[in-house]
C-alpha cells in the first residue's frame, strides 16, 4: 500500500496532465501523505480536464467515525473536558477510530461501504504524481524505495473522489487511488512486509487518461486499472533525509531526473 507519493508542480500539470491548476486551487507541499492536500484531475461537465485540490485518503481524519472508548479512557477524557472548561481553553476532540484510506482495493471497490456509491457513479480521477514510494523488507529492516516510471515521465494514478461538507458549511474534496494484488509481479512482489499479501499501485497510460475520467460503466473503467510490467518502471532505495520531521514511516522526497521540480507553484 502506497501512503506517500510526491505530487507535481502546476507547470508539470499544464504540460503533462494538459491540465491548469487555478490559483484557488491550494497546497503546501509536495510530498503528500494522509490528509495532506494535493491536486488530482477530473472532467468537468464539458469533458474537458480540471484540476481540483483536495485531502489524501477517501475518509479525512475529522470525518471517520468516533472511537468508543473504555470505562477508564472516557473518565480520562471526561476530566480533560473540564479542565479545558475551567482554563477558558478549546475543548478536546474525541478520539477517531483509525482508518487508512489512500489506497483503494480495485477488487473490492464496488462492494465496500465507503466507495461503493462512488465507484458506480463513477466519480474517477487522476492522481499526477513523480514517484511513489513503498517500504521494501529484504534486507529484514524497513527500507523506503521509490518507484517511478523508467521513462522518468510524471505517473497518472487511477483514482477516485468524493467531496464532504464540513461544520462551518464548506465543502471540500478528498481522493484515494487504486492498487491491485501484485504476489505475482517481478518487481513490486518485492515491497511489504514478509507474509503479506503484495499490492502494487495502478498506472493509467497516457492514452487513457480521457477514456478513464469520462467512463460511464464501471467494467470499462475497471479494465483501465493494471500494473504495468516491471521492464516499465523504476525502483530505488530513496530513505528519508535526516532534516525530515515526519512522523509517518514512509516519507521523503525525490525529484525526476526529467521533471525537475524546483517550484511547487
Amino acid at each position: 500500500m502506497c501512503v506517500n507519493y510526491i505530487t507535481v508542480s502546476r507547470q508539470i500539470c499544464f504540460d503533462w496532465f494538459r491540465t491548469p491548476i487555478e490559483e484557488d486551487q491550494d497546497w503546501r507541499e509536495n510530498d503528500i501523505y494522509k490528509d495532506r492536500k494535493a491536486p488530482f484531475i477530473i472532467h468537468d461537465d464539458q469533458g474537458q480536464r480540471k484540476a481540483l485540490v483536495g485531502s489524501y485518503g477517501f475518509v479525512p481524519q475529522r470525518h471517520r467515525p468516533l472511537k468508543k472508548l473504555t470505562k477508564e479512557e472516557q473518565e480520562k477524557f471526561d476530566r480533560a473536558v473540564q479542565r479545558a472548561m475551567e482554563m477558558g481553553k478549546p475543548l478536546p476532540k474525541p478520539k477517531r477510530i483509525r482508518m487508512d484510506t489512500m489506497n483503494a482495493r480495485a477488487e473490492e471497490v464496488g462492494s465496500k461501504l465507503n466507495y461503493k456509491r462512488f465507484w458506480l457513479a463513477q466519480q474517477l480521477c487522476i492522481v499526477p504524481a513523480l514517484n511513489v514510494f513503498e517500504p521494501n523488507w529484504e534486507t529484514g529492516a524497513h527500507e523506503r524505495w521509490a518507484i517511478e516510471l523508467g521513462s522518468k515521465e510524471p505517473i497518472g494514478l487511477p483514482g477516485m473522489w468524493r467531496t464532504w461538507q464540513e461544520e462551518d458549511g464548506s465543502i471540500t474534496n478528498a481522493f484515494t487511488h487504486f492498487t491491485l494484488n501484485a504476489d505475482h509481479h517481478p518487481l513490486l512482489r518485492r515491497f511489504h512486509r514478509p507474509g503479506e499479501e503484495k499490492r502494487g499501485v495502478a498506472i493509467l497510460r497516457r492514452e487513457h487518461y480521457d477514456d478513464w475520467l469520462g467512463s460511464k460503466n464501471p467494467e470499462f473503467a475497471r479494465a483501465l486499472i493494471e500494473l504495468l510490467p516491471a521492464e516499465e518502471l523504476s525502483s530505488f532505495a530513496a530513505p528519508k533525509e535526516e532534516s525530515s520531521h515526519e512522523e509517518v514511516d514512509d516519507s521523503g522526497d525525490t525529484e525526476s531526473p526529467v521533471f525537475k521540480q524546483v517550484s511547487l507553484f
